[in-house]
């Protein structure tokens, strides 16, 4: 039972790190294109304190669906090889934000497709800024939950 339960509270991590992951990646690419549309001091004031509390949420979730395969598939190999470095999260969620892009660039919708270098770059950096919240929340302790009991604090007898 002690397993089953270390097994269930990662999975909760791993949710809750994916839900952040991608609420920093919503809020990523809503405040670059605030700042691409060319807003003022005053204006940028007004829409962080209403309308972004609303557009982060609902791109978050578009943001889900689109990333999830990728994403669960990245989390599986860095639970695997026990990948705790925040580089290896943030090159991942770039690499993610790639795919979902040849994805709707494959879809044969040209409405769907991303063709602006600027906008590309965009959402590759929010990926990668997903991958290093993803990081922060959970990926610090990734296969935290295989360890057995507590390392050695020293080597072994030399045997000689």
């Amino acid at each position: 039972m002690n397993r089953f339960a270390a097994y269930f509270v990662r999975c909760l991590v791993i949710l809750f790190g994916y839900a952040i992951a991608v609420l920093a990646a919503s809020a990523f690419i809503n405040v670059l294109f605030l700042g691409a549309i060319g807003f003022s001091a005053e204006e940028t004031r007004w829409m962080a304190g209403g309308p972004l509390v609303v557009t982060i949420p609902l791109l978050a979730i578009f943001v889900a669906y689109f990333a999830f395969a990728p994403s669960a598939l990245l989390i599986l190999v860095a639970e695997v090889m026990a990948r705790r470095d925040w580089l290896f999260y943030a090159l991942g969620g770039g690499v993610i934000a790639g795919i979902v892009l040849g994805v709707a660039w494959q879809s044969g919708d040209p409405d769907f497709a991303v063709t602006d270098t600027r906008v590309i770059l965009g959402i590759v950096g929010a990926g990668m800024v997903g991958g290093i919240f993803y990081w922060l929340c959970a990926g610090r302790w990734a296969a935290s939950w295989w360890s057995e009991g507590n390392p050695p604090t020293s080597p072994g007898p030399s045997g000689s």
